[in-house]
């Protein structure tokens, strides 16, 4: 019998125990699959749970036929064609605000750990190179009296400004959206850059935000500033990023994104002052059994001829 759903990567939880009935197929590589195999995978499938490593494009929805529901695991859809869906009537759907404190905390681990060079240490005693406590020993900066720049002020923005503001710092914020009543303090983007001590990054990939944190854009930050990036690779140019670590401008980078992921910009790689993590943004048990709960009960309702719960985009009639 030909699965109903394909399932691209392997989730926290069984898919039965929410599919009910319905019949599955589960990629079995340890890897994204590339984009004939996922067409391959996917012909006959009504509904595919999609990572942010698959391509859903016009190519591959024109090889698609019977698709109605690509349930992403994710909240971000940008490698999504939403308009070759639309035009389809395949649903869109995603996973929102439920990776809001999981991402907040990872975002503060990174500001802390950079701040407190916790990973310079972790390595100099892992090699032996701990020879005892020193008054100058990897000293690192407090955080109190600080002030942290947020760009985007959505649900995970908001979650690290009150984390953040627990820690002493003063934050400002960047975002397109009109906000009521923020505790903290709107400002443009240049005053932002200019101001801040700390940049943390929380919009979304658009035209508008891709590259956005360009060379002139880290010129701006003050010197010793630390950029932290939880919320998609392209926004940062990575290049740039290198050079201004490198001529001192910069204190230090914290990213759990990249731009051409897995990848990472070779002169990144070797930096002490710089900490890369591999895309655990939402990697806390609960938060990602929630996920795939959430991708797989709207996968059973869109078969079983319901509309989906959590819609990106509801099709046309």
């Amino acid at each position: 019998m030909t699965a109903k759903v394909f399932i691209s990567r392997r989730l926290s939880i069984e898919p039965e125990g929410v599919l009910g009935p319905h019949s599955y197929r589960i990629n079995s590589l340890d890897r994204p699959l590339r984009p004939r195999e996922l067409i391959d995978e996917l012909q006959g499938c009504r509904g595919l749970l999609s990572m942010l490593t698959d391509p859903i494009d016009e190519e591959l929805l024109s090889h698609c036929p019977d698709l109605e529901i690509v349930a992403q695991h994710a909240v971000g859809t940008d490698n999504i064609d939403l308009a070759a869906c639309r035009e389809r009537s395949i649903h869109v759907t995603h996973t929102p605000g439920v990776l809001t404190d999981a991402t907040a905390d990872l975002t503060l681990a990174l500001i802390l750990g950079l701040s407190r060079r916790l990973v310079e240490g972790d390595r100099l005693v892992r090699r032996g190179g701990f020879q005892g406590w020193s008054p100058t020993l990897l000293v690192g900066r407090e955080l109190q009296g600080r002030v942290l720049g947020i760009i985007g002020y959505g649900r995970i923005g908001r979650a690290v400004a009150q984390r953040a503001r627990a820690f002493g710092l003063k934050v400002l914020f960047h975002t397109r959206s009109p906000v009521l009543d923020p505790p903290d303090e709107a400002v443009g983007l240049d005053e932002l850059l200019e101001r801040s001590d700390i940049l943390s990054l929380h919009c979304p990939l658009t035209e508008v935000t891709r590259g956005l944190i360009d060379g002139d854009a880290l010129a701006r930050l003050r010197p010793g500033a630390l950029v932290i990036n939880t919320a998609r690779g392209p926004i940062i140019d990575e290049a740039a990023l290198a050079q201004a670590l490198e001529r001192g401008h910069l204190g230090g980078a914290g990213l759990d994104v990249y731009a051409r992921e897995p990848e990472v910009h070779p002169a990144l790689i070797h930096r002490d002052d710089v900490v890369l993590l591999p895309h655990l943004g939402s990697a806390d048990q609960a938060t990602r059994r929630q996920m795939a709960e959430m991708c797989l009960g709207d996968l059973r309702r869109v078969l079983e001829g319901e509309l989906p719960r959590y819609s990106l985009r509801v099709p046309m009639p």
